[in-house]
């Protein structure tokens, strides 16, 4: 609908120019032309000439001037949708989504077939969650350009989302048929994948199935493939063909021990015997794989746990592997398999120190082991007893191989780890320094040690020692706030809260609330690049991922770290900083009173 105080040839060119300059982001040749059309005295209050220079005035960040603009414009001119678009525009930059949405829906009754404004209504919507309301945007939208691709795939998600599997699945299906998808590529692949898994979140499983093998010859993710094979045989209970897939997955990949699992419920294992002797041969199929090697102590026991471990150990101290405990720590949930492993280790301690081999039986015959062995299973010992809370024990072991090697990194670091879950946090912020100093351009180690920093409530210090990794010329914590590093904002504001200094601890709190909020509107570019790109089932898994956002641990740590300092200044309420400067004022002039009456009469 056009406008109801419309320009002449002459300031309706400039207005062009206008929107061009705001599109090329050239926002002071826009600001130049805007002033030359309202210098005219006939159109000083021209409604969209206002708006659009509020509009350049808020790119520009002078937002109170652009507020100004706009709304005196759209006072000037209430029935042009431009000026009910740019309004919401600015509410929409403001992040009041839902304010914008109603002056999208105001701009769209004076020109209800804009195309502009509904793509921006539907982003609102779709950010916002109005999936009932997107539904119909997206069907405007295609109805309006059913040739552009985009229109067909936001209509088809749109049902999807609103769990509406059938209707999506037709328009998915008649947009494949279409000319429109002329090529078979990698983005026609993903298309395809993403419908097998709208069908399989209907529940036909059969029908999912037999989508895949009709169009497997398009899908260019070959490993996502067999996957989704796998995993629709396993549904169907077609064993056999399972079997087969999964023996396809591990030839590709021996490291995912998922495909183990889903191996063995394929072959229908009924005891751990089976799963066992499965493992033992992939073991021998696969010699340098680890997965089946450390998938086999799962289910062995007794006599066979013992002897399959004892391979595991020795192979991993012999190499020296660091990570050799944490790779175990899953099985000291059985109390006899740690009883075992404790024994085998204890005797390779014994026999290292005495003649440099694994067990007794091997000094006449086998070559002796490296002396890093020795060292490696001191440190193995440390961790084992620290995990079983045996900090004297665990001390022991640990000064032992410093004492073996004292320029190992790992050494000091497991023993300033002891100390903090012995709740000494001092002794082991001196470990960690240690440490840090023995390799100062180890990131790790210095994160390690600032964040043992903070638990001993050392802030100034944690932060000199961040600043050697963030940008120069910037704050380590402001810079650590930019990328978002909310482990360290969380044990600073512990730290604050700990001290007595609540201020300080609610406002890490409240970065933290940030962050999560910047992560949810950074979504909003995301909606029109997924569709773009044809990314749609990685699309999906974010909507859903942003829908349960706030369920992850550092909110919940920062929300809970909030409370309890909230609920404390309710308990105990700071004092007025006003009064209490009375006070002390108060104070002064007594103690100066008597003092002068004690001079005076000495006097």
């Amino acid at each position: 609908m056009p406008s109801s105080n419309p320009l002449p040839p002459k300031e309706n060119a400039l207005f062009k120019r206008i929107l061009k300059c705001y599109e090329h982001k050239q926002y002071k040749n826009g600001l130049k032309f805007a002033k030359q059309i309202l210098s005219n005295p006939k159109f000083s209050e021209h409604g969209e000439t206002l708006a659009m220079k509020g509009l350049t005035l808020n790119c520009l960040g002078r937002k109170e001037e652009a507020y100004e603009h706009v709304r005196r414009g759209l006072r000037n001119d209430l029935q042009s949708h431009v000026c009910w678009h740019v309004y919401g525009l600015l509410q929409r930059s403001d992040k009041k989504y839902d304010e914008a949405i109603k002056c999208y829906r105001n701009a769209l009754k004076w020109d209800k077939d804009n195309i502009q404004i509904l793509r921006d209504l539907s982003l609102l919507q779709i950010q916002m969650r109005d999936l009932e309301g997107y539904r119909d945007t997206r069907y405007q939208l295609f109805m309006l350009r059913p040739a552009q691709r985009a229109s067909w795939i936001g209509f088809a998600i749109s049902y999807h989302l609103l769990k509406d599997y059938e209707m999506a699945l037709k328009i998915l299906d008649t947009f494949r048929n279409s000319p429109m998808v002329m090529c078979y590529d990698y983005e026609h692949s993903e298309l395809l994948l993403y419908q097998n898994m709208v069908i399989q979140e209907s529940g036909d499983t059969e029908q999912a199935l037999k989508h895949l093998d009709k169009y497997r010859t398009y899908i260019c993710d070959r490993v996502t493939l067999k996957e989704t094979y796998g995993k629709l045989r396993l549904q169907l209970q077609q064993y056999s063909e399972a079997v087969q897939v999964y023996k396809e997955l591990l030839n590709i990949n021996p490291e995912n021990t998922t495909y183990y699992t889903k191996l063995a419920e394929a072959e229908r294992h009924e005891t751990p015997e089976d799963t066992l002797a499965m493992l033992q041969r992939y073991e021998e199929l696969f010699p340098r794989a680890l997965a089946p090697r450390r998938l086999q102590l799962n289910y062995a026991v007794g006599d066979k746990f013992k002897t399959l471990v004892d391979q595991y150990l020795r192979r991993g101290l012999h190499k020296g592997v660091p990570p050799l405990f944490v790779n175990l720590r899953s099985l000291y949930t059985d109390k006899q398999k740690v009883e075992i492993i404790q024994s085998l280790v204890l005797e390779y301690k014994e026999a290292l120190k005495a003649h440099g081999h694994f067990s007794n039986a091997e000094k006449s015959y086998a070559q002796k082991e490296p002396a890093s062995a020795l060292l490696w299973t001191y440190y193995y010992l440390a961790q084992h007893y620290d995990y079983l809370g045996l900090t004297e024990k665990a001390l022991n072991e640990i000064d032992a191989a410093i004492d073996h090697t004292p320029t190992l990194i790992e050494l000091f670091v497991t023993k300033g780890r002891i100390f903090k879950h012995a709740g000494n946090v001092q002794e082991a912020y001196k470990w960690l320094d240690e440490a840090q100093g023995l390799d100062t351009a180890d990131r790790y180690i210095n994160s390690k040690c600032a964040k043992y920093m903070l638990r001993a409530n050392l802030i100034k210090e944690a932060e000199e020692t961040c600043g050697k990794f963030t940008r120069e010329g910037v704050l380590a914590m402001e810079n650590l706030n930019e990328m978002q590093c909310m482990w360290i904002q969380m044990e600073t504001a512990h730290a604050y809260q700990r001290l007595g200094k609540y201020g300080e601890a609610l406002k890490k709190c409240h970065e933290v609330d940030r962050h999560f909020s910047e992560i949810i509107e950074d979504q909003f570019d995301f909606h029109t690049y997924c569709m773009r790109k044809m990314t749609l089932r990685s699309y999906v898994g974010l909507l859903r991922l942003e829908d349960v956002l706030r369920a992850h641990p550092f909110y919940f740590k920062a929300a809970k770290c909030a409370m309890e300092v909230y609920l404390r200044l309710h308990d105990y309420p700071l004092p007025d900083l006003t009064q209490t400067q009375e006070i002390d004022t108060g104070k002064c002039c007594n103690i100066y009173c008597t003092l002068f009456i004690i001079r005076n009469e000495q006097v």
